[in-house]
């Protein structure tokens, strides 16, 4: 059974956190959805360009079972200052599904929005302190009810199969991970 997932990205996202993301859950068989909330092609932290399937203003009015915000500088700060994207995490969280972000995400778009009330959540090392639940904020991947979240390049691949799992369940995570040697 295929799963929605929609991945917004923007010029200054990190590349080994969007790829990682979008390679995995493609390969659970999720349908991935790539939404630029910039231009349709992005430079990306280190200077990999990434071409988006679409923009995120064409995209907000559909359903997804899962919105993943990748980090990276100064892509995070783009993802929090797209409202339309800010209004559909909004929704979705209200709607009871899962959102996750990784890396500067969780503190400067989440936190930011008011989107980790009452959640214990981590970031990167160097956004960690702007969470306001210090609780888990060394943890490699933070589940808290519907919302997972990650500290940077170095946990994207943990974090990647970790939202398989919630999507598909852990014999899925299994199938994933073995092939790719991340077991």
């Amino acid at each position: 059974m295929s799963k929605r997932v929609l991945v917004p990205i923007a010029d200054g996202t990190e590349e080994i956190e969007a790829v990682t993301v979008i390679d995995v859950l493609r390969r659970a068989g999720a349908e991935v959805l790539v939404a630029s909330v910039t231009d349709e092609e992005v430079v990306a932290s280190r200077g990999v360009r990434l071409i988006a399937d679409d923009l995120i203003e064409n995209c907000v009015d559909e359903e997804y079972d899962l919105i993943v915000l990748p980090g990276g500088m100064p892509g995070a700060d783009f993802l929090a200052e797209c409202d339309e994207l800010i209004e559909l995490l909004h929704r979705h969280r209200d709607a009871g599904k899962i959102y996750a972000a990784i890396c500067a995400a969780p503190a400067i778009v989440l936190e930011h929005h008011g989107l980790l009330e009452n959640c214990r959540a981590t970031a990167h090392p160097n956004y960690s302190s702007k969470l306001g639940n210090q609780e888990a904020v060394d943890c490699r991947v933070v589940i808290d009810g519907n919302c997972v979240t990650s500290r940077g390049p170095g946990t994207a691949m943990e974090f990647a199969l970790t939202l398989v799992e919630l999507l598909y369940g852990p014999e899925k995570r299994a199938q994933v991970a073995g092939p790719m040697l991340a077991s």
